[in-house]
């Protein structure tokens, strides 16, 4: 609800109810009224929604406190004659009007309203006033940005790729051109504003500047719509976009495309597509920033002795090597052999190595491990064997 309605509206009399009745009293008449004007009783009765809409507004402002503080001392400043200047300033002697001199200055703002700066509250109600200058008209309006989503495979997240992107929504009308206006012709300026999109109106001391009706704030009119848009310069329609995703695209990440969202009203410039990129998981492959994650097995053997390794890239394979007593769990890193940054420079491969303990061993092989249990020094484990004593 807009400073505006607070000011022109007086929700006690819509509810017909004293400015000192009570929460309860508002409640129970709002409750009488609600059930009076309910447009399903009175299915005969055009005025009677109208009605309803005007008592729920008005209770939603005096059944909150603050609120209706708020309204009480909006509605008490203009009652009081402190606002009753005309835009020549008080007593005519020229000096501009600024609603922020009521409330100590500019900036200082108000905190019985929150600490906002009334100069913005009631710029809507006195547009050119307290110091936010002359109304503007609207013009041409920029077109919403539009938002699409794209599953891409990890490879080709890591790659980068370009992909055809089929979208259904506004586009640009292709008979007009995003004008609205038939071909042949084009939109004329408002004879009702001469082409500002804003007329005055006056009401008692007071001229309030609002956009004009008769071109909906555009300053323009089209008198001879286009057959394919029907005036609004764009259509519904299927469109195929190429979209470069370049290398090292990440999930979550969004990829802007500029002025390729939906477009303008009268030929105002288009908005935004926003893609956003969703990477389907690989079977191998994980990711941290720009580095790729694997882990790979080994058997005990392996660890203990030492090994060469052989794993998958994705663009081939490297060799890494194993030393001797490698415990589970060390990482070994190919360098290089990550995500391609912009740059040109890549990140690692960050190899994992897991220690796997077979479930089940063969006769040979738990002789052979009992042989080498028995000709290798214990685990350090002095540091533990003496805190179990202690709950001996």
């Amino acid at each position: 609800m807009s400073s505006k309605d607070w000011l022109e509206k007086d929700f006690y009399a819509v509810l017909g109810v004293d400015k000192s009745a009570s929460s309860d009293d508002i409640k129970k008449t709002y409750r009488k009224l609600a059930r009076e004007s309910h447009p399903d009783h009175n299915p005969d009765d055009p005025g009677a929604e109208e009605r309803f809409k005007a008592a729920s507004e008005a209770y939603n402002v005096l059944s909150d406190d603050k609120r209706r503080r708020e309204y009480d001392e909006m509605r008490a400043l203009f009652g009081s004659g402190a606002f009753r200047r005309n835009a020549r300033g008080a007593g005519g002697g020229g000096a501009p009007f600024d609603v922020s001199d009521l409330f100590g200055g500019a900036g200082g703002g108000d905190r019985r309203f929150g600490g906002a700066n009334l100069s913005d509250l009631f710029g809507s109600v006195f547009p050119g006033g307290g110091g936010a200058g002359p109304a503007r008209p609207r013009g041409p309006a920029r077109g919403r940005d539009v938002e699409a989503e794209v599953a891409l495979d990890f490879d080709d997240a890591v790659r980068g790729v370009t992909l055809p992107l089929t979208l259904r929504a506004p586009g640009v009308c292709d008979t007009c051109h995003g004008d609205g206006a038939k071909p042949g012709t084009r939109p004329v300026p408002c004879s009702h504003c001469n082409g500002s999109g804003m007329v005055n109106r006056n009401q008692g001391s007071f001229s309030f500047a609002e956009p004009c009706r008769a071109c909906q704030g555009v300053g323009s009119i089209v008198e001879e719509k286009c057959p394919e848009c029907r005036g609004t310069g764009g259509v519904t329609k299927t469109r195929t976009l190429n979209v470069r995703f370049p290398a090292g695209v990440a999930d979550g990440q969004k990829i802007r495309l500029a002025g390729r969202g939906e477009p303008g009203e009268r030929g105002g410039p288009a908005g935004d597509l926003f893609v956003h990129v969703k990477v389907r998981p690989d079977d191998l492959f994980g990711r941290t920033g720009d580095d790729l994650t694997l882990t790979v097995p080994i058997t005990f053997a392996e660890a203990a002795l030492g090994t060469d390794l052989r794993v998958p890239t994705l663009d081939g394979a490297v060799t890494l090597r194993v030393p001797p007593g490698t415990p589970g769990g060390r990482v070994l890193r190919a360098r290089g052999k990550g995500v391609v940054r912009r740059d040109g420079q890549a990140g690692d491969l960050l190899v994992t190595l897991d220690v796997v303990v077979p479930a089940r061993l063969s006769d040979e092989a738990r002789t052979a491990l009992e042989t080498f249990a028995a000709h290798t020094p214990p685990a350090a484990r002095e540091h533990l064997d003496a805190r179990v004593r202690r709950f001996s």
